[in-house]
């Protein structure tokens, strides 16, 4: 296992690509997808350099270009061709809709949109790009790659041999990428994360796990989601392991077997998802995995028993995390796994826990270190950084005297429910725990009588109230966590990411409330 030391965190992205390059072989395979042609350092460099060259013909050094890629090694590519010429990746969320996805483009200043003509026909996202063709210039990667001729290959031939003479220097400090939170609970805010931010949360990780460089990272969530460009791309290529990109991570039943044939020792997901492939997949398909990590939301027990049942002891590793923080901030150890906690504290992180009215047991946590954003975006352009280094999670957590995290639940995700706080969250683990196979979620309405109340809704058909208050009073945990109103639906509306979607919940309740009364 390596020490983390945040002066490794001092270089450029590209640099750093080029030191792992250094490090683990320049010839070693490091990137493939579905397409299975495999790209060695060397390759990934020099097609960056050759990208690069292209669009820093149509943009300026430090310019926020918009990148509307799914995770394929194209994606990847363009990535590390931006940082080449020292422009700056905004990943823009295709899944967000097209109001949230034009307020983005405002907010980053974004005048040019990289995309990929295939991508927008299998995505049909045509009304996408005519609402961005409003704000920016779409510009095709295939489009771009066909103009790149013999003058272009031969400089970058030139430029991967003597990479650091070409490439365009940038400060550590200086911003790596502009992502997006996921707007769980509201509009989505501009995140800047500089370069050592990005190489601090790698290196972070790989000083909490021990990483084997010939491992392949097996990648199917969205490069516009922090988990999935620093968990699934930049992690594995900066410690060099393969990363397998996949373009969806919705692909249940091509998943698995692609898991399996491209030897993945690790997959990267979340819950919703790894359980689906599990469902889906062949005893064989996933039996070869050293283990999976899952962040963006809570592993549910059931998911854990049903890796263990159908694939045998592959460790299943909870870990916490927020864009604001690159995101990682802990997360647990395939030697050291606890089950109902989120993990271990990443090394160089320091913690506050603030008290929380009512709720004793735990604190909100603020966090601060190397990995932390330099800041969000203001309307005018320039960035609010967080105050004295600190980024408020919104998050009440308790924890362990040895650093392992136990999230309680989110400020926003608690209800005063007869002048007593009770949490969302744990209003949910009820459901869950009484119909493991099904989806759920939690929100507080409120209530003339109480203050608050909790209302559930649910894709389980037959759900009703007993159930639950039964399984409360057999575990002690109190009724007034026990939703007394249950919304049954089709399906639990989720972001891209897998996250579930409280914007578009609240609004499903509210029109149910008004439908009843």
């Amino acid at each position: 296992m390596r020490s983390f030391d945040s002066a490794q965190a001092q270089s450029s992205i590209f640099d750093a690509l080029l030191d792992a390059a250094k490090t683990y072989g320049t010839k070693k395979p490091i990137l493939e997808d579905q397409e299975r042609n495999p790209l060695t350092y060397t390759d990934l460099i020099r097609a960056a350099f050759a990208l690069g060259r292209k669009l820093s013909a149509v943009t300026r050094k430090g310019e926020r270009v918009g990148v509307m890629l799914p995770s394929s090694a194209g994606g990847v590519v363009t990535f590390f061709a931006l940082h080449a010429f020292g422009r700056v990746p905004t990943m823009l969320n295709f899944t967000a809709g097209i109001r949230n996805l034009r307020a983005a483009c405002e907010l980053a200043g974004v005048t040019r949109v990289l995309t990929s003509h295939r991508f927008v026909e299998q995505g049909k996202l045509h009304d996408l790009i005519d609402a961005l063709e409003n704000k920016a210039q779409v510009t095709y990667l295939e489009d771009v790659r066909a103009a790149i001729g013999l003058p272009d290959k031969l400089f970058a031939a030139a430029a991967a041999a003597f990479p650091k003479r070409f490439r365009t220097p940038v400060s550590p400090s200086d911003p790596g990428v502009i992502l997006f939170t996921s707007g769980s609970f509201g509009a989505p805010r501009g995140v800047v994360l500089t370069n050592a931010n990005l190489i601090a949360n790698c290196r972070q990780i790989a000083a909490h796990i021990p990483l084997d460089p010939n491992w392949v990272f097996f990648n199917p969530l969205p490069i516009f989601h922090v988990f999935g460009l620093t968990g699934g791309a930049l992690l594995p290529v900066l410690t060099g392991m393969k990363a397998f990109q996949y373009p969806s991570p919705l692909h249940t039943k091509q998943i698995p077997p692609l898991i399996k044939d491209s030897k993945a020792a690790v997959l990267l997901a979340t819950d919703t998802f790894v359980n689906q492939y599990a469902r889906a997949a062949e005893a064989d398909e996933m039996s070869g995995l050293t283990f999976v990590v899952c962040g963006a939301e809570k592993v549910r027990e059931e998911t854990h028993n049903l890796i263990a049942e159908k694939f045998g002891p592959i460790p299943l590793l909870e870990g916490y995390g927020a864009t604001e923080a690159s995101p990682v901030i802990a997360v647990n150890k395939p030697t050291d796994n606890r089950r109902g906690t989120v993990g271990g504290l990443l090394p160089g992180i320091e913690v506050k826990l603030e008290p929380v009215e009512g709720i004793p047991e735990g604190g909100k946590l603020l966090v601060r270190g190397p990995n932390v954003m330099a800041g969000y975006l203001r309307p005018d352009g320039t960035v609010e950084p967080p105050a004295g280094g600190w980024h408020d999670t919104g998050d009440v957590v308790s924890m362990t005297d040895d650093g392992w995290i136990k999230i309680l639940g989110r400020v926003k995700r608690f209800a005063k429910v007869g002048g007593e706080m009770v949490s969302l969250t744990a209003a949910e683990d009820l459901a869950s725990a009484v119909w493991p196979d099904c989806r759920h979620a939690v929100v507080a309405m409120p209530d003339p009588k109480k203050g608050e109340r909790l209302i559930l809704v649910t894709d389980r058909r037959d759900a009703e109230t007993g159930p639950l208050l039964s399984h409360a009073q057999q575990i002690g945990a109190p009724e007034l966590a026990v939703p007394r109103k249950i919304i049954r639906v089709p399906e639990i509306p989720v972001l891209g990411t897998g996250k579930t979607d409280y914007v578009a919940l609240q609004r499903i309740v509210e029109a149910e409330l008004r439908r009843a009364a």
